[in-house]
């Protein structure tokens, strides 16, 4: 057997695919690790949405329905009641629901709102957060969130979400805040009290000192506040405009 040459210490140098085989060892055995890791990771927002039917075995032609089960949100199917996806969030509930073309819409006891894909539960497409929102959520005055999400186009392209110090309005398809109205000194908006007129949402604003009836209703659309002689903005939305063109977005 022949001797292995020796370097200047006097040992035998070790074997090149001895250097290349340790860290490849040391990767293999740390990768469970990593992977263990990552999935205990948190979700954003404390999310957990759970799919327990493919739309393509739960009629994808027909979008499901939409209940508050405790502290989830469901989707089921209509004729046969099985669910296809629960949405949770720890350690909060749903308040109330809005069901829309596409879109499963969320208030939650911490004053969140979420929009989740409606007919296969894929994804939480967007949180919004509506300030100062969950201690009023608590009260007997929140009558459980009634008139919070006030759809304002008939495909609920546009959100309002009603609170007694504002009303602000989202894009449903990405989330984006459109524009903000704020209630006026003294007075407080009331969303159950929310009433449709055609393309008007009408939002009862009573104040605590002497005011108009005229300051104690306010009506708003996709646009903003509806008043004489508006030139509103658009809402990122090209396909009001046939030509086009469209127009500015807020």
């Amino acid at each position: 057997m022949a001797a292995l040459p020796l370097d200047a210490t006097g040992h035998a140098p070790a074997r090149r695919g001895t250097r290349i085989a340790l860290p490849v060892a040391l990767a293999v055995l740390a990768l469970p690790l990593i992977t263990a890791a990552h999935h205990s990771r948190p979700a954003p927002y404390g999310d957990r949405l759970t799919v327990h039917a493919r739309v393509d075995d739960a009629r994808p032609d027909r979008e499901p329905a939409l209940r508050a089960t405790g502290r989830a949100v469901q989707a089921y199917d209509k004729e046969s009641g099985t669910p296809r996806w629960t949405y949770t969030r720890a350690g909060r509930r749903p308040v109330t629901l809005l069901s829309a073309p596409g879109h499963a819409i969320t208030l939650w006891s911490d004053g969140l709102v979420t929009d989740t894909a409606r007919a296969d539960g894929g994804s939480v497409r967007w949180h919004r957060a509506v300030p100062a929102s969950a201690d009023w959520l608590r009260t007997p005055a929140a009558r459980a969130g009634a008139g919070v999400l006030q759809p304002l186009t008939p495909d609920a392209g546009m959100l309002a979400v009603v609170t007694p110090h504002r009303i602000a309005a989202y894009r449903t398809s990405d989330g984006d805040l459109r524009w903000v109205l704020p209630a006026r000194t003294g007075c407080a908006f009331e969303p159950a009290r929310a009433v449709r007129r055609g393309g008007a949402l009408l939002v009862a604003q009573p104040c605590t000192g002497p005011a108009a009836w005229t300051a104690q209703v306010v009506a708003v659309d996709d646009y903003g506040r509806i008043v004489p002689g508006r030139t509103p903005l658009g809402n990122g939305d090209l396909r009001r405009d046939p030509d086009g063109a469209g127009s500015p977005e807020n």
